[in-house]
């Protein structure tokens, strides 16, 4: 099992920047695939961005691409976001997710295991 704590949201200014952290707790952080997914108000949970095991393979929804950036330090059991560029769309309640996988799913029923989710809140 694997326990997940999201970090990093706030208040931002549209064109701002963040970054989101996840700690993941175990030592085998390394043989998790690991995604970040949003849900705004009155929304469903959408797909944001995904990577594999060693950070070879990363996937990001059109949405984001080009402003977000997933990435992993499997060293310190940590998985990130640096969002550049916000817009007010993009504020929403920002999870990580885990799967013990070799793959990176964009699905958000392929994970098992989730964190408390952190806000983020973008104004224009």
């Amino acid at each position: 099992q694997v326990q997940l704590v999201e970090s990093g949201g706030g208040l931002v200014q549209a064109g701002g920047s963040l970054r989101l952290s996840c700690a993941a707790s175990g030592r085998t952080f390394s043989s998790y695939t690991m995604g970040w997914f949003r849900q705004a108000p009155g929304a469903e949970r959408e797909f944001v961005a995904a990577i594999n095991l060693n950070g070879g393979t990363t996937h990001h929804a059109d949405s984001v691409k080009g402003r977000f950036t997933i990435s992993r330090d499997n060293a310190k059991n940590t998985l990130y976001l640096q969002m550049n560029s916000l817009k007010p769309e993009d504020t929403a309640v920002y999870y990580c997710a885990a799967r013990r996988a070799l793959m990176a799913f964009t699905t958000s029923s392929r994970y098992d295991y989730w964190g408390q989710g952190t806000q983020v809140t973008v104004s224009s």
